[in-house]
């Protein structure tokens, strides 16, 4: 995925979406349920939140948290 800073830069161009509605918030909050529409190196992943962290974790505990929507092997979109 992309670094922190990178996602506020996103999320300040209204890239990022949130059930459908681009969000302007980097510090927006999520729900279980939510689903995360975000621009990734030319294609779009759609995710939905399974669960929520309690803290900040290494990346396998984060992939748990979410489950993938969207096709990544799809490619890039037109």
């Amino acid at each position: 995925m992309r670094q922190r800073s990178d996602c506020t830069a996103l999320v300040a161009r209204g890239s990022i979406r949130i059930n459908r509605q681009p969000t302007d918030k980097a510090h927006a909050r999520l729900r279980i349920g939510d689903v995360l529409t975000v621009p990734v190196h030319g294609s779009v992943r759609v995710v939905r939140v399974v669960s929520l962290a309690l803290r900040r974790g290494p990346a396998p505990e984060a992939r748990m948290l979410y489950e993938e929507i969207s096709d990544p092997a799809a490619g890039p979109c037109t």
